[in-house]
């Protein structure tokens, strides 16, 4: 893979891939999500990703739907703990259009209080249909639990009697601190001349650097295992359990994602699925999850049940891990795990729209982009002794901790 790479004078970087097909996709992802509020701004990132798509200095909100729309192109964005997205697909003729209108929502949206106030109506109907969702629900609540009085922790979407105070100047404040060019990518996929991609981000990017300073991340305190239960009122019992994990940077991110994989991942021979569906028939979904962030990182089993089924359920999970830890696997066993997750990430890189956000955010976060050859080198340095060592660190018994609906 052949990427091309641009700085410009305001700090803003671009990063593009060349692609002959008709389609062009292109976005700016910046370095802001929940976990930069302050605590009487949670919600406001993701409130602001829902604003930017209601009025700029120069466009209403139905002009920003259809000037993409009419000429069948797509506009999106998304709020992580630590990303806001912003990205567009279009047919490569309509390239400029999508560029033009991404900077401008990013740079010169202004927030009418009157869209303020039906979107807060909407997002508090989103937080109700979330709420409505314990499968999804407790993803939250476990990141709440592990990560305890840390911005981190907080649900993504807010607390509704934040949202309904939030003001014009709210967002405007934000926006000026946490905004910055510096930290955030122009990514392009696509049959684009790079050089005529630098012209037009020199008309369009060079936005002069804001005045306030972008906030400095605070990493969370010291973890100690929490056990919860939590009463609702569902038809089957909810649970999770999960520990700290690796950040973004850590040596051992890559080995960590491979035994994740192994454990619980989406393949059907993960070892969970084998155990709790295949072999046992006691659980319809379960699965274990690894994000990591820029300065520390999460761990998580999850699985729906039974109630009648819920303790058998655990202690087959526990054994799972125990094995993992006690265990180590042949060179021919960890050699298949191998082949079955570079598989998997070459068939996600086949999706371009994800290609493309993964492009933007690697840049973001690395300053480069490794390509599957280089991944697969790491992946392959990976020593079943050195998953062990991860096991025994992270699936730690005394270390987990546990949170149930029931």
């Amino acid at each position: 893979m052949t990427y091309q790479t641009h700085t410009l004078s305001n700090g803003l970087r671009i990063i593009h891939k060349s692609d002959e097909s008709a389609v062009t996709y292109c976005g700016i992802v910046i370095n802001t999500g929940s976990r930069d509020e302050a605590d009487n701004e949670q919600g406001i990132a993701h409130f602001i990703e829902h604003m930017l798509f209601k009025g700029t200095e120069k466009r209403r909100s139905s002009h920003i739907i259809n000037r993409l729309e009419n000429v069948g192109g797509e506009l999106n964005a998304y709020t992580s703990k630590e990303e806001t997205v912003v990205y567009a697909t279009v047919l490569n003729e309509y390239f400029e259009r999508a560029m033009e209108l991404l900077t401008d929502i990013v740079f010169h949206s202004v927030f009418p209080q009157k869209e303020i106030n039906k979107e807060i109506v909407i997002i508090l109907d989103e937080i109700q249909s979330y709420n409505d969702s314990p499968s999804e629900l407790i993803y939250d609540d476990f990141e709440e639990l592990l990560f305890a009085n840390h911005a981190i922790g907080h649900n993504i979407l807010g607390r509704p009697e934040l949202l309904q105070k939030f003001q014009t100047l709210d967002a405007v404040r934000f926006i000026n601190k946490q905004y910055q060019p510096e930290e955030m990518v122009f990514f392009v996929l696509g049959n684009v001349d790079f050089m005529q991609l630098i012209r037009r981000s020199e008309k369009y990017l060079q936005t002069e650097k804001g005045e306030a300073k972008h906030s400095e991340r605070i990493s969370p305190t010291s973890y100690y295992p929490i056990k919860k239960q939590i009463s609702k009122d569902t038809h089957q019992v909810h649970f999770m359990l999960g520990n700290r994990a690796y950040d973004l940077f850590h040596p051992d991110r890559m080995g960590m994602y491979l035994l994740n994989n192994i454990l619980g991942g989406p393949g059907m021979n993960s070892l969970l699925n084998l155990s709790l569906r295949e072999k046992h028939g006691l659980v319809y979904n379960v699965e274990s999850s690894f994000q990591p962030f820029t300065d520390t990182g999460l761990w998580t089993v999850y699985f729906g049940c039974d109630e009648e089924n819920a303790s058998r359920c655990e202690q087959l999970v526990m054994s799972e891990l125990q094995k993992l830890r006690d265990q180590r696997f042949s060179e021919n066993v960890l050699k298949k795990y191998k082949l079955q997750l570079m598989g998997q990430m070459a068939i996600s890189a086949e999706q371009k729209e994800n290609m493309a956000l993964s492009m933007g955010k690697s840049f973001l976060r690395y300053g480069k982009i490794d390509d599957l050859e280089i991944v697969k080198g790491h992946i392959d340095a990976v020593t079943a002794d050195k998953l062990q060592e991860i096991a025994n660190e992270i699936f730690d018994i005394q270390q987990l901790s546990v949170l149930k609906y029931v």
